[in-house]
């Protein structure tokens, strides 16, 4: 071999960079060096103070911790194989998360019921940028529904065991959530209430009312502009533009107050849900049907296939992915829009967002947005995961 192979050989050789691994040393560079890992108050109202990783820690675990998140950057950095980078991201996200709790129990004397330790804004973006590293590495693996299944049920099961274990006991959120604990799983149960039920009452409405318009394509452009108006209004004013009309029904129509027909609390939020959901659903269902090759029409016509059983044995079951994607959007949607209800007293997790408003205490913010969040991301995963599974040819076995 020439000297100039040689040459090109060793450099052939020097580790390349990977462009997200860059933005994500950036980020984890810049965060652990000037942003608080935490922040400890003497109460959960007064400003507290702002404790980078060497100060929130005992010395040794912060050394232990700064030392595995120079590895797992280093990881990112490169262009290393995909499963580790995998194995770094969740891996830097479950020691920050333990690290967090070690650093409250730490810093909060023993038997002092109001001190709080919260996250900082070095903690969340390091959690971010390792989290962006294992989704990325999700990405590129391009694993098969059940195995993004499997991986969710895991990391659900993990940080399960953290909350089960104490380890967050002196950490802010659950401090707040002690305090709140039985007001809080009544709140979770009214926002699962209203973002799954205005989901079904859709989908029930929805799946129909666009195999309709799909039949019928003089009324196709009227439903839709008109369900295109409904989304076009903003989300607190269709709140409140509803008071007036339920408030009316209750009073007047016989049954409807027992039923819980008001002015104000669940039924409007539900039915503010509702209207939003439609569109998704009705433009999903029609454009699935007529993504439906025209080759398997004329075959089922061959057939000897009624309309109906055309319908429902060949169109539907093809046009089912784009149907289950405009669901999945609803329900992301849903989840998130349902905070927005606790304004007219729908109740779910925006009650706790609200009243940390009102009260300037993030801490309480946090306990009703990280469980929003939370719940929208892993419905975000489980339908995906039913789009591919109902995608002939496109789910792969675990």
């Amino acid at each position: 071999m020439s000297q100039v192979q040689q040459s090109f050989a060793s450099v052939s050789r020097v580790p390349r960079l990977d462009k997200l691994g860059v933005l994500v040393a950036l980020v984890v560079g810049g965060a652990s060096a000037f942003l608080p890992f935490v922040i400890s108050k003497p109460n959960r109202i007064v400003l507290g103070e702002a404790l980078p990783i060497h100060t929130a820690l005992p010395a040794e675990m912060a050394a232990l911790l700064l030392a595995i998140v120079a590895i797992g950057t280093f990881v990112a950095l490169l262009r290393t194989p995909t499963l580790w980078r995998l194995i770094a991201g969740f891996v830097l996200v479950g020691v920050l998360t333990v690290m967090l709790g070690a650093s409250a129990d730490w810093l909060i004397p023993e038997g002092n019921t109001v001190a709080r330790v919260s996250p900082g804004a070095g903690f969340w973006l390091l959690s971010f940028a390792f989290a962006l590293v294992a989704a990325d590495a999700l990405v590129r693996l391009r694993l098969g529904p059940l195995v993004r299944l499997a991986t969710l049920a895991v990391v659900a099961v993990v940080f399960g065991a953290i909350l089960w274990g104490g380890l967050w006991d002196d950490a802010s959120v659950l401090r707040e959530y002690a305090n709140r604990g039985d007001t809080f799983w009544a709140e979770a149960r009214t926002h699962l209430f209203l973002a799954f039920g205005s989901l079904g009452a859709a989908t029930l409405v929805g799946v129909p009312l666009g195999v309709w318009a799909y039949r019928f394509r003089r009324l196709r452009v009227g439903l839709l502009n008109t369900l295109n108006v409904v989304q076009t209004v903003p989300s607190i004013a269709l709140f409140g533009l509803l008071i007036a009309p339920l408030a009316w029904v209750a009073a007047n129509v016989p049954g409807a107050s027992a039923a819980g027909v008001s002015g104000i609390g669940v039924a409007p939020a539900m039915v503010a849900l509702f209207a939003y959901s439609l569109l998704p659903i009705v433009a999903n269902t029609v454009s699935g049907l007529q993504s439906v090759p025209a080759a398997v029409k004329e075959a089922a016509r061959g057939m000897g296939m009624t309309r109906w059983q055309m319908l429902f044995g060949a169109e539907v079951p093809l046009a089912l992915p784009i149907i289950l994607t405009g669901i999945r959007v609803v329900l992301v949607q849903n989840i998130g829009l349902a905070t927005i209800a606790a304004l007219i007293g729908g109740g779910g997790f925006g009650v706790f967002v609200f009243q940390g408003i009102g009260q300037t205490a993030m801490d309480l913010v946090l306990l009703g947005a990280i469980p929003t969040v939370a719940l929208a991301f892993a419905s975000a995963i489980v339908m995906d995961a039913l789009v591919d599974i109902a995608s002939p040819g496109k789910a792969r076995s675990a």
